[in-house]
């Protein structure tokens, strides 16, 4: 092996003093530099305002982004201390913003019984990756103020006046050498402090963007708590019974959960640790999930809904159409990772489970009828498990009877290797061919489907398997659905649906993605999903080369640029696109198959609440909330074909 030829000795050892270490590795403390990391700022001064709240000490926070993206938050908590730190000799309030692991949330005798600041690196983080950085102070009636500038302390902490009351506010301004964009999305930060205001009862938090013109504002504030959240979930969805169940115990570990069944058939369960959402679970959720199923099962048969000979149902039947928000305080959280997305103390299983145990076996005792009808849903959930466990293993059997166990109508890539393969699932059969014929073999797939689908979101799994619709589909990934689904068994790295760009086109998407979201989820939150853009426009002109367009602004911003050619509008041929099969094999190849030159949009889950109401509202069963939705919206549609 090639050796490097540097010298290799203690001058080569860099050590990075202060904040420098976040500077040069910024991923390491917010996840990323992308739009992502730049929210993760803002959160983790908004943390620090929550933590006061948990402690009892801060009602109210309130999150302004200034002109310039500026960041402002300000609540009305204790103050940071600003006396003299007696190691770093230094303000407290300095230190806590200069030295990384400095915080009070450290210890048995912390100033915090709990947070969810595990490292205490959030507020000298968001200094070191700020272009400047102002905290001002109430404490002690006094009013105190430091200024930095990426990190570096410009000027230290002073008096400046005298105030009333107490809490602190903190200005900032991103660093745009380390950030890919400083352009904070409203929608994603409202989202995220409507969360916290349900998780912290009674807890205010504003939010307000003075960037435009006409301000964007909004206010939260829940005395209903996790009963809220959970009546906010299943606000356009049926209800089996009208008052979620709450459940509170309070102690060395305290538990609060809200839980209301629906009439539909999938399972949202949010589990959070000291307001963090841990999106991948934990022992939290394994404690909630271990009782649901001993408490139901137990119940129904002492009050004979299960007969002798009957089996027990199981978890995911009586997880079936449950909406459930689960928050625990921990006083020492053990997260896998800084992202603090699975908890793993090992305690909080068997306090949440004997918690549960108790308090919902006593409810379902003192409320009859709502246990009745939960569990008579369980019950039909448990039926249709098993004919779609009937359902799956004639398709398994049927396939295996066959020379191929993929569908008829796939035109396969040669290649097996998934990470370079890609599938398009096309609408219709004229576009198919176009795709077939224009496709390189190589790599990629055509799975042509037509006429409408079935809609997931009003039908159970037993409806799926299949389906001459929806088997193909499931056939042609090649990983199973539901709980089956095993993401290492899928047969393209890209699972591509290419539409056409009108009514119907959106329809079959939303359908495709609706089956994704409940049945393959893993597909998404992998990243494998994608949406093709086929343009909208052709330009032409005998002698010219064709210019695709692919939005109304494309094809205004094409009309300039041949203009200062000197080609005029009334020299071309334009040509609207309704349909993918309009086009030759050789145009869908160039314009939405190259991978040279194609756009393609992925599918993500950064927002698995939001799109879980998305999709519930457009394919549920409840059509008011779904007029209201089309009457708000109906201003904004473009290119409708009537």
């Amino acid at each position: 092996m090639e050796k490097y030829n540097h010298k290799y000795g203690a001058e080569q050892i860099q050590v990075l003093e202060g904040l420098e270490a976040v500077r040069k590795r910024p991923g390491m403390y917010i996840g990323s530099t992308s739009v992502r990391g730049l929210h993760h700022m803002v959160y983790e001064i908004v943390d620090n305002c929550v933590d006061e709240a948990l402690a009892g000490y801060c009602t109210e926070i309130n999150v302004v982004i200034e002109p310039g993206n500026i960041i402002s938050v300000e609540d009305n908590g204790r103050g940071i201390p600003v006396e003299i730190h007696p190691k770093t000799k230094i303000s407290t309030a300095e230190t806590v913003y200069t030295v990384l692991h400095a915080g009070g949330k450290f210890g048995g005798d912390s100033g915090y019984k709990v947070s969810g600041g595990l490292h205490g690196v959030g507020a000298s983080v968001v200094n070191a990756l700020s272009q400047w950085t102002e905290v001002t102070i109430r404490r002690d009636g006094g009013l105190y103020q430091m200024y930095f500038e990426k990190g570096k302390t410009v000027k230290k902490l002073e008096k400046i006046g005298d105030a009333k009351g107490t809490g602190t506010k903190v200005r900032f301004l991103a660093d745009d050498t380390i950030f890919e964009s400083l352009n904070y999305e409203y929608e994603t930060l409202e989202k995220r402090f409507r969360e916290m205001a349900f998780l912290t009862k009674g807890l205010k938090i504003t939010i307000e963007d003075k960037r435009e013109e006409t301000p964007k504002k909004a206010e939260f504030c829940f005395e209903g708590g996790l009963i809220s959240f959970v009546e906010f979930l299943n606000k356009n969805k049926e209800k089996l019974h009208k008052t979620p169940i709450y459940i509170e115990k309070n102690g060395d570990i305290p538990v609060e959960i809200a839980i209301q069944y629906t009439s539909s058939y999938s399972e949202n369960i949010y589990t959070f640790v000291n307001n963090i959402n841990t999106i991948e679970g934990g022992t939290h959720l394994e404690g909630f999930k271990r009782s649901l199923t001993k408490v139901f099962n137990d119940y129904a048969r002492s009050h004979n809904f299960l007969k002798e000979k009957d089996n027990n149902l199981q978890g995911e039947d009586i997880r079936e159409g449950i909406t459930a928000v689960v928050s625990v305080k921990v006083k020492e959280p053990q997260f896998e990772g800084q992202t603090k997305t699975k908890l793993g103390n090992s305690e909080v299983t068997g306090v949440v489970q004997s918690m549960v145990n108790e308090a919902l076996s006593t409810f379902l005792e003192e409320n009859p009828s709502v246990a009745k009808a939960i569990l008579e849903k369980c019950i039909s959930a448990s039926r249709a498990r098993e004919a779609a466990r009937k359902a799956r293993e004639l398709v398994r059997k049927k396939n295996a009877l066959e020379t191929s166990t993929l569908p008829g109508k796939l035109a396969d890539c040669s290649s097996k290797n998934a990470d370079e393969c890609e599938v398009y699932i096309v609408e219709g059969d004229s576009a198919g061919g176009s795709a077939k014929q224009g496709r390189d073999r190589k790599f990629q797939a055509i799975l042509p489907l037509w006429g409408k689908m079935l809609n997931v979101e009003k039908a159970r799994a037993d409806k799926i398997y299949g389906n001459d619709k929806l088997n193909p589909v499931i056939l042609a990934v090649g990983a199973g659905i539901g709980a089956d689904f095993d993401i290492t068994k899928i047969r393209y790295g890209k699972v591509i649906i290419m539409a056409d760009a009108d009514v119907d086109g959106a329809h079959i998407r939303t359908l495709l993605l609706t089956f994704f979201f409940r049945y393959m989820r893993p597909l998404i939150e992998n990243g494998n999903v994608y949406l093709a853009q086929p343009p909208l426009y052709k330009l032409s002109k005998k002698g010219m080369e064709d210019v695709y367009c692919y939005t109304d602004e494309d094809l205004e911003k094409a009309y300039k640029e041949l203009e200062e050619k000197g080609i005029t509008r009334d020299q071309l041929g334009v040509q609207r696109y309704k349909g993918l099969g309009e086009m030759n094999p050789e145009q869908l190849w160039e314009t939405t198959m190259n991978p040279e030159t194609r756009t393609l949009i992925k599918v993500t889950m950064d927002d698995a609440i939001k799109a879980d109401e998305i999709f519930t509202l457009l394919m549920g069963d409840e059509v008011e909330p779904r007029r209201e939705f089309i009457q708000a919206n109906a201003k904004y549609v473009k290119n409708l074909d009537i």
